[in-house]
């Protein structure tokens, strides 16, 4: 049986054929000619491609060190599960995920040992006054997010990261169009040139973090982005003193997804910030291949608090290092109709000020 062989469009994906009044390949959809010799190569480069390959070391982790654990305590929310952990001597009453009470449940055991840590920079006073200024200046806000009692209930928790470094060869072709328009007498051209654009190269990434705990949204926790390396260490368990650690619930393997995301999306942004000089550029295919990938665990500084209005829980969230503050807030509608009523009412009296002036004038 003879094999059909279909050329397909770079730029609009359509079939193509060869024209033979031009002597070329024409796409009926968009009326892009080829060079027959210049679509073979494209051609033959995407059938030759690799599969995008973007996997990962396997993770083993440090083990916890004979006695490093001793004294640490598990507390254990009865609503969310969630588990954080502290010394024998937290004051942990309240679960910052969903703010009930917690129970202790006993000694930590069974996960493995944080590779680093980046420790505490701003104590509970800054994020008090990072919380106050967050809120500064929001007139219809509800006043419970103003009152003291709740400021005081900020936790500081040390936050599960996975960090991922690689390498990456990306090889990404784009369609590039530029458009020239000139006039005589009679009419208005416009003419339309189609480039098909090809990025190719290496990138290497370090420590992209991922959120290794399903209780923390990961949009929460990469809004507080960036963390400084500058202040990271080598863990011990003393920085966990006067603090509580979330134990992660999402591993190495299953963070991988999102690793994988963020390569793919800072890759093709980079990539796309050197295709210039074009009216538009349009990405058609993308190829990704990940090599000397590894993984480790650290630990990184959050302050968390959560709120209650009307039978919804808010939940913000502060850098325990840097001090960048993030966190969705709710509309008092009362005070928004107020408010709205004021402005009307201020319009209404100019415009009824307005009419008296032209009156008087007629």
């Amino acid at each position: 049986m003879a094999e059909l062989i279909e050329y397909k469009c770079p730029c609009c994906g359509g079939a193509i054929s060869f024209d033979s009044s031009l002597q070329q390949m024409k796409c009926p959809y968009c009326d892009t000619t080829f060079e027959v010799e210049t679509l073979r190569n494209y051609d033959e480069e995407l059938q030759n491609r690799p599969e995008e390959q973007m996997e990962w070391e396997d993770f083993t982790g440090g083990e916890w060190q004979e006695g490093e654990t001793e004294g640490m305590k598990v507390y254990v929310c009865q609503s969310c599960g969630g588990e954080i952990v502290g010394d024998e001597n937290t004051a942990a009453t309240k679960c910052p995920f969903c703010d009930n009470p917690v129970v202790i449940k006993g000694q930590f055991s069974g996960e493995l040992r944080p590779d680093y840590v980046i420790p505490f920079q701003l104590n509970k006073s800054g994020a008090k006054e990072a919380m106050k200024k967050h809120l500064r200046g929001k007139t219809l806000l509800p006043k419970v997010f103003k009152d003291e009692n709740h400021i005081d209930e900020i936790k500081g928790i040390y936050v599960p990261f996975w960090l991922f470094n690689t390498k990456a060869n990306a090889n990404i072709h784009y369609k590039g169009t530029k458009v020239r328009s000139w006039s005589d007498s009679k009419y208005h051209y416009t003419e339309t040139s189609t480039y098909q654009i090809v990025r190719e190269g290496d990138i290497a990434f370090e420590r992209i973090p991922v959120d290794g705990s399903s209780l923390m949204a990961d949009d929460l926790m990469e809004s507080i982005e960036p963390f400084d390396w500058k202040d990271a260490v080598e863990f011990q368990t003393a920085y966990l003193a006067g603090y509580l650690a979330d134990k992660y619930d999402v591993d190495a393997q299953q963070s991988k997804s999102r690793a994988n995301e963020r390569v793919k999306e800072s890759t093709q942004a980079e990539f796309r910030s050197t295709v210039n000089g074009y009216s538009s550029v349009v990405p058609t295919s993308s190829n990704i291949q990940l090599r000397e990938g590894s993984v480790k665990y650290a630990l990184y500084p959050v302050w968390i608090l959560n709120t209650t209005w009307r039978n919804q829980k808010y939940t913000f969230a502060m850098n325990g290092q840097t001090g960048k503050f993030v966190g969705n807030l709710p509309l008092d509608k009362g005070a928004f109709c107020r408010w709205l009523f004021g402005i009307w009412g201020g319009v209404c009296a100019a415009a009824y000020g307005l009419w008296l002036m032209i009156s008087s004038l007629i």
